[in-house]
């Protein structure tokens, strides 16, 4: 089944918090004799280094640091976690909250914690103490929702994915026309087809092995796309052995994206196939609602769930029946059949695998984590010191009846369609220490990963890697064929490749369609020729003062739509790349002029003129430390010559209109990056979205802005002689005022 990520914008609302029991003296105690064990270094850049005794110090003080930060990131991503997002923005929420309750159950997730392991159990206490300490030294801030933390919390959230719900193809839509009142008949359908997402989020990742390198030493490229400020950079060290740096996404206690002294690891998300929707044959009888199963009838289980929702100032109910068969709950009707949803959205080894890597320092360890398979939402790029690179596509892999069709809603009255258990590592797709010298990922098929070396696409089940090519995956291939020798800085100048290969394809079209269809008698020509000569002569190169850009970016979000319809023969299954060159191919001359004629009219209407450099109206701005960025054409901004990573440029800057603003703001793209060179000593250098504090008053909230809208990178400070010389402060939690 098609895997359809959900992510919600997590918007600050405020209500009175319903406030828990109040920590007791004992618990107090503890955590300040626990505080005693951490010491956090901020360095020049308020990057938190943390030293902790033992792996559960180091959490304690992770999890106090980043509440210093941006405490209301940390809570809101556990208010979504919860299926509690509708107290907070109300009844819009409420079909996001249900189906939050239906995927991810916190009674599994405390189960889970009673059964773990001892050091789990510390580490997940730490989480949770950690927090608690800040808000109890910290009354100053007012929590939303979640006035004490659980040490169960971790455990309904064990990937550190923004888009860790795998949903296959359901959205609420499908819920709330499902659920939104009462239970439809066996033969209703919906009216109308659930919306599909745009998903915005995607990632690079790169890996060098020592045969193209100028050191003779591996280099990780770590280039994760996703929302502005969804991740700070952290540097976490224990006497255990810990010593992990790099992203970790609020609120959680593993470093996502990163590296340890011995290895690294960069995560991209992944279309393997990880959910599957099932059409079940569900009648009504006496006793309530059944489905048959290989010819027999079970009955449907009922469940009865409450979801509170904000309403002006009181918080008031929604009751809703919910249904499961064996595979999962029901989510939609599709065909006028129930469709239950099976899914693999948060386990305990989950959470295990996700810290493990973190510790592994070698390649047979890292390897042994991945044995786990339950990494759901994830491909991995990786190089180690040993001079190893690697690359996973997918982790979680459920074995099925290639017979079927999984792309779509399978029947689930035969146990024909059940999973046969998990493909182990060795039989998924992946490419170890490939001839090429490089790896590459874009949120793309893994059948160019290693350009000439990589897997072929006919020895594995087409539900193993459905993806499909994309414009990232074409410019990198491009970029990373090109023979050099490779240190940091040369890593990072071809992360930062600007080449926007969409409109390579794109743009030619649209000139040709000019020069053959509007001839010079045409009174259109004069006012053309101009703007067309700027795109004939153009290298398809972004930059801040490229016009080129400014054209084409907004000529083609007029076109994308129809572009991405465009239905390839013989390709049921085509991919961005093949339905641009199908459109480049076959578009008539007034599908792509009209739009062009509609880009000028509005740069005019707007500026003027149509020269407007890319960098005058593709802004970078953050003046608040509100979740949901307000924009303002009359404040601060800084110019960005990159654009969003969907046209083909390798770093992403998602930049759109706001209401009431003239210019573009951005909103997405570029998070934490880093280049990262192993061997006896680590290298690395670092970049952050704006700034590591989410407070606007720190001097770290927006310090690296600048250097963002640039790609200019710091070092990054690995070795805590390193970090001491360049010490900002050194304290105890508890203790920074």
């Amino acid at each position: 089944m098609k895997r359809n990520v959900l992510f919600f914008a997590l918007l600050c609302f405020c209500i009175g918090p319903v406030f828990a029991q109040p920590f007791t003296k004992k618990e107090i105690a503890a955590w300040q004799k626990q505080a005693q064990n951490v010491t956090i270094i901020r360095d020049n850049w308020g990057i938190p280094h943390i030293y902790g005794k033992t792996d559960a110090d180091a959490t304690f003080g992770l999890l106090y640091a980043q509440c210093e930060d941006d405490f209301k990131r940390v809570e809101m991503n556990y208010i979504e976690k919860l299926g509690r997002m509708a107290e907070v923005q109300g009844e819009s929420a409420l079909y996001d909250d249900l189906l939050i309750k239906l995927l991810i159950v916190p009674a599994e997730a405390q189960a889970d914690y009673k059964k773990a392991p001892a050091w789990l159990k510390k580490l997940l206490n730490a989480y949770a103490d950690g927090i608690n300490y800040y808000l109890h030294t910290h009354p100053e801030t007012k929590p939303i929702l979640l006035t004490r933390f659980e040490p169960w919390y971790p455990l309904l959230w064990t990937d550190g994915s923004i888009g860790a719900i795998s949903t296959a193809d359901v959205t609420t839509r499908d819920l709330k026309s499902f659920y939104g009142g009462e239970v439809p008949s066996v033969g209703y359908t919906p009216q109308e087809e659930a919306e599909k997402e745009e998903i915005l989020t995607g990632s690079n990742g790169f890996a060098f092995a020592p045969s193209i390198t100028e050191s003779g030493k591996s280099i990780l490229y770590i280039n994760p796309h996703v929302t502005f400020y969804f991740r700070p950079e952290v540097h976490v060290v224990s006497e255990e052995g810990l010593n992990a740096y790099g992203a970790v996404t609020w609120g959680q206690f593993f470093v996502y994206q990163g590296f340890n002294e011995h290895l690294g690891w960069m995560h991209t998300s992944s279309r393997t196939d990880v959910a599957d929707t099932y059409l079940e044959k569900v009648s009504k009888n006496g006793a309530g609602w059944s489905y048959e199963y290989d010819g027999k009838q079970r009955p449907v289980r009922e469940q009865a769930m409450s979801i509170k929702y904000k309403n002006g100032d009181r918080l008031e109910t929604k009751n809703i029946r919910a249904f499961y068969t064996h595979h999962g709950p029901v989510m939609a009707q599709r065909d006028g059949q129930w469709t239950s949803m099976k899914a693999n959205n948060r386990s305990l080894n989950m959470l295990i695998q996700s810290w493990q890597r973190t510790k592994a320092s070698s390649f047979a360890e890292y390897k042994k984590a991945m044995d786990l398979l339950e990494n759901t939402s994830n491909n991995t790029v990786y190089a180690d010191a040993e001079g190893n690179i690697a690359y996973w596509h997918g982790n979680f892999i459920p074995k099925r009846d290639p017979k079927y069709d999984w792309s779509k809603p399978v029947d689930g009255s035969t146990a024909a369609t059940e999973w046969k258990g998990m493909h182990p590592v060795d039989e998924s797709v992946h490419v170890y220490n490939p001839s090429s010298g490089w790896l590459q990922n874009c949120n793309s098929t893994p059948f160019t990963a290693a350009g000439k070396n990589s897997p072929k696409r006919e020895d594995y089940p087409a539900y193993m890697a459905p993806d499909g090519e994309n414009f990232r995956g074409i410019n990198a291939v491009r970029v990373l064929e090109m023979p050099k020798k490779y240190d940091l800085d040369r890593v990072i100048a071809a992360g930062y490749n600007t080449y926007l290969s969409a409109f390579g394809i794109l743009v030619p079209a649209l000139v040709n369609a000019f020069e053959k269809s509007v001839p010079y008698t045409d009174e259109r020509y004069a006012y053309w020729i101009g703007p067309m000569s700027v795109l004939k002569n153009w290298d398809y190169h972004s930059g801040e003062k490229s016009i080129a850009t400014t054209l084409a970016v907004e000529w083609g979000q007029r076109i994308t739509g129809e572009m991405y319809r465009t239905e390839v023969k013989d390709n049921p299954n085509a991919d961005q790349v093949d339905k641009a060159r199908q459109f480049a191919a076959t578009a008539t001359a007034d599908q792509l002029l009209k739009t062009f004629g509609e880009t000028l009219t509005e740069l005019e209407q707007k500026w003027g003129k149509w020269q407007i450099p890319w960098g005058e109206i593709n802004r970078f701005q953050r003046a608040s430390s509100a979740i949901d960025q307000q924009f303002r054409d009359d404040l601060p901004s800084l110019p960005v010559g990159f654009t969003s990573s969907a046209w083909g440029m390798l770093p992403s800057y998602s930049s759109r209109y706001y209401p009431g603003t003239k210019k573009r703001y951005g909103f997405n793209g570029n998070s934490f990056i880093c280049a990262v060179e192993f061997g006896n000593k680590i290298k690395a250098k670092s970049l952050l979205t704006g700034g590591e504090s989410g407070d606007q008053s720190s001097r770290h909230f927006f310090d690296q802005g600048e250097m963002y809208s640039q790609g200019k990178f710091k070092d990054v400070l690995f070795y805590k002689e390193d970090v001491q010389q360049h010490a900002e402060q050194t304290y105890h939690p508890g203790e920074r005022k």
